[in-house]
This record gives C-alpha cells, sequence and structure tokens, in this order.
C-alpha cells in the first residue's frame, strides 16, 4: 500500500479519519507506524496529500489529515476487454486502476464462457475493492468507471462507433496485422479479447466500428500480460 486511500465514511470531521479495517491492519504489520508518524493519504475521487497518526491501537487509528496535491493524470485510453476468467479478472481490475486507464468497458466474445458471467467479482462492491488495492499501488485516487456490456453486437454496432469517434482504434489480435504502434499522442480505444482472441465475426465487426487489429508478436499472452504489454507500448 503506496497510499492510504480515504473514503467518505472514514471522516468524523473535515480533517480527521478513524481507520477500524484492514488499512489499520496494514498500518500496524507492514508500516509499523506509531503516533506521529506522517503517511501518504487521498481521498477518494478527490486530492492526495498527507497524513498524521494522532492516535493508534489494536482497534482504531485515528489521523489527522489535509489534501493539497492532485492525483497522477489517466490515460487518454477507453480500454475494451473480453471478459477474463474469473481469477484473472480481479488481477485485471486491479492492474488497469495502477496503470491510469480511465474507462473500462467488459464486453462478451464467443470465447468467453458463460459461467464467468456470474462471478461474484463483478458485483460491484467486489469491483470496487479491486479497483481501490490497484490505486493504493499508483498513489491514485481516482476510480476507473467499470461498464459491463454482456452482448458484444449491440455495443458493437450501436455505442462503440462514438466511443472510437475522433480516436486510434485499435484491437488486440495475434495475425498477420500491422505491429502495435509505440507512443501515440493521441487518445487511444484499444479492444483486447480472450486469451484464444477474438473470432473472425468478431475482428469484423470492430473493425466497422473504427477499432483496426494490431499484433505484438506471434506469441499468445495472458489477458493481465497483453493489457500491461500494450499500455506500456501505446503510452
Amino acid at each position: 500500500m503506496n497510499l492510504l486511500l480515504l473514503e467518505e465514511a472514514d471522516f468524523i470531521s473535515a480533517g480527521r479519519v478513524v481507520l477500524h479495517d484492514r488499512r489499520l491492519a496494514h498500518l500496524h504489520e507492514v508500516h509499523r507506524a506509531a503516533v506521529g508518524d506522517r503517511l501518504r493519504v487521498g481521498r477518494l475521487g478527490g486530492l492526495l496529500g498527507e497524513g498524521v497518526i494522532e492516535r493508534l491501537s489494536a482497534e482504531q487509528a485515528e489521523l489527522s489529515v489535509s489534501f493539497d496535491q492532485p492525483p497522477p493524470a489517466k490515460l487518454p485510453l477507453t480500454l475494451v476487454l473480453a471478459l477474463p476468467r474469473p481469477k484473472m479478472l480481479r488481477r485485471v481490475f486491479q492492474t488497469v486502476a495502477t496503470l491510469g486507464v480511465p474507462k473500462l468497458i467488459l464486453v462478451n466474445s464467443y470465447r468467453v464462457e458463460k459461467s464467468f458471467w456470474q462471478t461474484p467479482f463483478l458485483q460491484p462492491e467486489a469491483i470496487h475493492a479491486q479497483l481501490v488495492l490497484g490505486l493504493e499501488q499508483a498513489r491514485d485516487s481516482v476510480l476507473p468507471q467499470v461498464v459491463i456490456e454482456k452482448r458484444l453486437k449491440p455495443f458493437a454496432e450501436d455505442r462503440l462507433p462514438a466511443l472510437a469517434s475522433g480516436t486510434l482504434g485499435l484491437v488486440g489480435h495475434p495475425g498477420p496485422y500491422p505491429a502495435c504502434p509505440r507512443a501515440v499522442d493521441t487518445p487511444v480505444t484499444l479492444a483486447i479479447g480472450p486469451e484464444g482472441g477474438w473470432i473472425p465475426y468478431e475482428i469484423d465487426l470492430l473493425g466497422k466500428a473504427g477499432l483496426n487489429p494490431v499484433q505484438m508478436g506471434e506469441r499468445i499472452l495472458r489477458v493481465e500480460t497483453a493489457v500491461t504489454a500494450l499500455l506500456a507500448r501505446l503510452f
């Protein structure tokens, strides 16, 4: 935890917070904190700043806090991602929050198993928890927007063209396609498929919405690896 991220429920006054949960355990077990210690803090959805531990016990920590720094800028990106397997989904949420993705759209694909959509990791509170972990890692305070689109065809035909308009539209997909561009200086709409890749019909569907296939080489990457590799290359 590189940032102590604070939510509205933590505040007992404008400049004071009380912690009882895993963050308290982290203060004890990792920071080995003591009264008077200064910590980096952030207000969820707001500014970053500094906190000072005023009281500390096994049951709670009370800090005085102030905020005067903006969070880091987000990437100029909309990420469209075929729903990964549940075990990987949690890590993907953390990764996109850490890397500064402002908007993540989870979509269906022919190679996405129907059971994946039943995972409890898609519940709002579960998504929130994983995004917060990613923000804490990156010292960011602004949550990515997560949108769930269970039907790819109507999304790609009715909503994706407007989202991609005015951006560099790309589809990460192995095959005889141009290499993914490097260090772009324009907003990007990027679609990444499941580990087996998009099927040809889906590539065509995304292409009609303005997203053109690019590749990263012959190797087939895990979804979380592909997300990191493509974003690192693009930005």
